[in-house]
């Protein structure tokens, strides 16, 4: 247990982006990191980072309040086979905030522009939390890239609609008292387990996000129909899960009927975070078959 903590706290402690042009020499290739900004469609200015190369590239999407530091074992781990590619949204990391509405479709257009930005070709998009809605939103917008959408404890039940009036209720509990509702919330989604140094370090981070924009993110999940997000992606739809919370796979499967999910045991809503190596090896099982699953639909469409 002791290693696992102070291997999960040294890489989060690290500095895991760096700056462009530097070159790590691997075992077997040079490994080139760029960070780099590009504007949304609406202007906002977008931060990402991407290290690695390969045919196809893992492009991570955090989850409301977080940033793309909250990626670095799968930065770290990925790069030796996968361009991997994290970005932070609009209004949360080193991005611009400066925007009217913070929507889930506004969100997906951050992750369009870093895939444009980057030239990237084949793309599995891989979301934490809100990231995943923001994967399903994204993958029609990225015309045909897409090999599947993969949440990260999320797409609990896809059948649900997001509850109006639980959104504007969480909007006001985050303008009334922004400290001890973040903080009540953060220490809601680990596993009772976890190290609480990586609590304290999730409470910090995700603290840090502007008032206005978590709000403003509340607000915009108002209604929000994931079921018709899902049948919109066109793409398989996979999950990779802690075990806080049920995941109803039948239900899930009415409206995606390939959907499928890992469970990470005693991981709440980072598994990336707090069980890395377990969540990287159950990741890359998924992608692995998302690849296979492309290749098998491009081998019947030339036959």
């Amino acid at each position: 247990m002791q290693e696992h903590r102070t291997l999960t706290l040294l890489l989060l402690a690290a500095a895991t982006f760096v700056s462009p042009g530097c070159q790590r020499r691997g075992k077997v290739m040079e490994v080139r990191d760029v960070e780099g900004r590009v504007p949304s469609a609406d202007g906002v200015e977008i931060a990402y980072s991407a290290r690695g190369k390969g045919d196809v590239a893992l492009v991570l999407i955090h989850g409301g309040l977080a940033d793309r530091g909250f990626w670095a074992p799968q930065m770290n781990a990925f790069a030796d086979r996968y361009r991997v590619v994290a970005l932070d949204l609009g209004g949360h990391g080193e991005s611009g905030r400066g925007r009217e509405e913070w929507t889930i479709s506004s969100f997906a257009e951050d992750v369009r522009a870093v895939v444009d930005a980057l030239s990237l070709g084949r793309v599995v998009l891989i979301g934490n939390s809100l990231g995943g809605p923001v994967g399903l939103e994204a993958a029609p917008l990225l015309g045909g890239r897409t090999l599947g959408v993969v949440g990260i404890d999320t797409f609990h039940d896809v059948t649900e609609t997001f509850d109006a009036e639980q959104a504007r209720a969480r909007a006001e509990a985050f303008r009334r008292n922004f400290v001890e509702t973040c903080d009540a919330m953060v220490a809601s989604l680990f596993h009772p387990d976890c190290d609480p140094e990586l609590l304290a370090w999730a409470k910090e981070r995700m603290g840090a996000t502007a008032p206005e924009v978590v709000v403003g993110l509340m607000e915009g999940l108002a209604g929000y129909d994931q079921a018709r997000a899902v049948r919109g992606a066109g793409v398989p739809v996979r999950a990779v899960n802690g075990d806080l919370w049920p995941t109803e796979v039948e239900k899930n499967r009415a409206v995606a009927p390939g959907f499928d999910v890992k469970i990470i045991a005693k991981a709440g809503h980072y598994p990336m975070l707090e069980q890395p190596a377990e969540f990287n090896r159950r990741l890359l099982e998924v992608v692995g078959d998302l690849e296979k699953e492309a290749k098998r639909s491009g081998d019947r469409a030339q036959g």
